[in-house]
């Protein structure tokens, strides 16, 4: 079902990872507290995709624009933050830390093929410091988490949505 907004970019912000492999839930923490904090227009979409894999293949139909938070390998120090997009995403999703980023990288391959993959896709990441079992957060990632969700809001500011507060 969808619904012709015109020329309005659809939009989803993917968090993603296991809130019990420490750091690997830092996606799922940001978009929690987006979720808590923010109101969006209704052609933007904030979700937890958890570990979910190729369960969200339904979710990218029809969206221009995916934005996913997630812990990701980038061989520099715990709590390091990056944006990757376009060509460099695919070579991030290469080094896999946990098994849910498997289920990602597929996801993202079934969508090209059905023609549902986005336009533009960029990933708000963070450098995990431990993916052992805890619930809790490293601190160098923890400390990171509202840069994350800074970095996740100038993304939609850059598509033209303002996040209200409430």
């Amino acid at each position: 079902m969808s619904s012709d907004n015109g020329s309005m970019p659809t939009i989803l912000v993917l968090g993603i990872g296991n809130t019990v492999m420490s750091d690997d839930g830092v996606g799922v923490k940001v978009v929690q507290l987006l979720q808590d904090e923010y109101r969006f227009p209704d052609h933007v979409e904030v979700l937890d995709g958890g570990t979910l894999g190729l369960d969200l293949l339904p979710k990218l139909e029809g969206i221009s624009h995916l934005i996913m938070v997630d812990a990701v390998e980038t061989g520099d120090k715990p709590g390091t933050c990056v944006r990757l997009s376009g060509e460099d995403l695919p070579i991030a999703l290469e080094t896999k830390i946990s098994p849910h980023q498997m289920g990602l990288k597929d996801l993202l391959a079934v969508a090209r093929l059905l023609d549902h993959a986005p336009d533009e896709m960029t990933l708000i990441g963070v450098q995990p410091g431990s993916i052992e079992m805890s619930c809790e957060l490293t601190p160098a990632v923890a400390s990171q988490v509202e840069a994350m969700k800074g970095a996740v809001l100038r993304e939609l500011e850059a598509l033209g949505v303002a996040a209200v507060r409430g």
